[in-house]
């Protein structure tokens, strides 16, 4: 078992003397296990603060039979792993004692020896696993620990840092608005795992990313059949989600036939598998995203009023990076120690030059563009220092010389599409747009030759 313990506390309760002597017998066969042996539930309870990994049980103990114990050491450890032997064979009272949280029931016989050695054994690796899961829920709150991972001190953060702060103690539903690349998703994700949802899923979808024909399965599910290739049935985003937390990146680009269906669900708390007329009712955090004006395409009939309103909730709008000041330079250097972590290099310093042109760039990409940017100084710079010349723009000709360049209109297009492209993580359907332009336009002036090679540049 992958970093599991190497000594565990199991204790025996057991009022008849040579069985309990035959049970602790049988689990110290395994070097592992350290035994503490009990004749009543009473001496079992008084000694709960030793922490035991596991407990065996017999069913029948004077003074309190074994449900009523088992209660009692839920009560104060749920972690703790059960398992009752019995004298009797009793199926009903097995049933019983399972829906009670008991991982076995072992009827005491010839076979109990064996039995009970990997029963023990199944439910310590079950234990190991709970842990590991426990810990892992603990990794993900600390890695997007928001005061650690959201970098700066300009007020613009600090208010995020107070509205990441007031939807992480609340269930209402939050709305995140920002230029690409500010990091929404950074921030859905820091407001989940500080919530009381942290144990449960995280679901995250792209609306933007995914087919307009694929995007209900996707969310809502479908049944076996339901449609042309619906070789299986699947499980969508919400039912996966349940008791978690749903975000819906780029929700302004959701088809307005598909917000009514996403409007009834939020509204009905449950969602309908295409090709089935079975409800299920779903408990989910809603968490959406867009670098889109939501009011401004209501206006235009691009989005549905009361979907809208339905959404708005707590809204937290990033700021751009170029509206962040010094916060430029904090993540610069952020950005460079974890460049030195995951590569195991020396020190590496950013010169006051550097900073002083970090701080002069827009940096239409933002946070995600600063970070490129970082990464291909730390690799460029001489004797661990970033000079002003190592800190390189690959759109700086493109947006701030292109007219005074002599160019042919075919050279301006095709800057123009690889600087949207880049703007938009290669989103041909947001970049076409943008443009006002067709999707296959875009995709015949990529396949040319001349934008190849600028490609290469």
């Amino acid at each position: 078992m992958a970093n599991e313990k190497n000594n565990y506390k199991i204790f025996v309760v057991e009022d008849d003397t040579w069985y309990r002597n035959f049970l602790t017998y049988t689990i110290q066969l395994n070097p592992d296990y350290e035994v503490l042996a009990f004749e009543n539930a009473k001496d079992c309870l008084s000694n709960l603060h030793l922490k035991p990994d596991l407990i065996t049980i017999d069913y029948s103990l004077p003074g309190m039979n074994g449900a009523e114990l088992i209660k009692k050491i839920k009560e104060v450890d749920d972690q703790i792993q059960l398992i009752v032997i019995s004298g009797q064979e009793d199926v009903s009272t097995a049933v019983e004692l399972l829906k009670l949280g008991v991982f076995d029931y072992l009827i005491k016989n010839e076979d109990t020896k064996n039995r009970l050695l990997n029963s023990a054994r199944n439910a310590l690796i079950n234990t190991n696993l709970k842990t590991q899961i426990v810990e892992l829920k603990e990794d993900l709150g600390k890695k997007y620990d928001f005061s650690k991972t959201i970098i700066g001190n300009s007020d613009a953060i600090k208010k995020t840092f107070s509205l990441i702060e007031k939807s992480a103690n609340s269930k209402i539903t939050v709305s995140i608005t920002g230029e690409t690349g500010t990091g929404k998703e950074l921030v859905a994700k820091a407001i989940h795992y500080h919530s009381d949802r942290k144990k449960s899923s995280f679901v995250a979808v792209n609306v933007a990313a995914i087919p307009k024909d694929l995007i209900e399965s996707e969310l809502f599910g479908h049944e076996k059949g339901a449609f042309t290739g619906a070789d299986a049935r699947r499980i969508g985003k919400f039912e996966q989600a349940i008791k978690g937390t749903i975000f819906l990146d780029e929700i302004g680009e959701l088809d307005l036939n598909l917000q009514a269906k996403l409007l009834r669900v939020l509204q009905e708390r449950e969602v309908t598998r295409i090709g089935s007329n079975n409800a299920i009712p779903i408990d989910v955090r809603i968490i959406v995203a867009t670098h889109k004006n939501l009011a401004l395409e209501v206006q235009e009939g691009r989005f549905r009023e009361d979907l809208y309103y339905r959404l708005l909730g707590l809204p937290i709008h990033l700021p751009p990076l170029r509206e962040r000041g010094n916060d430029v330079v904090h993540l610069a250097k952020y950005f460079i120690d974890e460049y030195i972590k995951e590569n195991k290099t020396g020190k590496i310093t950013l010169s006051s030059e550097a900073q002083k042109k970090l701080l002069e760039y827009s940096f239409p990409g933002n946070i995600r563009e600063l970070k490129a940017i970082i990464e291909l100084a730390c690799v460029l710079c001489e004797q661990q220092v970033i000079a002003a010349d190592d800190i390189t723009y690959n759109n700086e000709k493109s947006i701030n010389n292109i007219m005074s360049q002599e160019m042919t209109f075919d050279d301006y297009t095709n800057l123009i599409i690889k600087f949207y492209l880049e703007k938009y993580d290669d989103n041909v359907i947001i970049v076409a747009k943008k443009l006002n332009i067709g999707k296959s336009t875009i995709y015949r002036i990529v396949k040319t030759d001349s934008f190849q090679k600028l490609l290469k540049k």
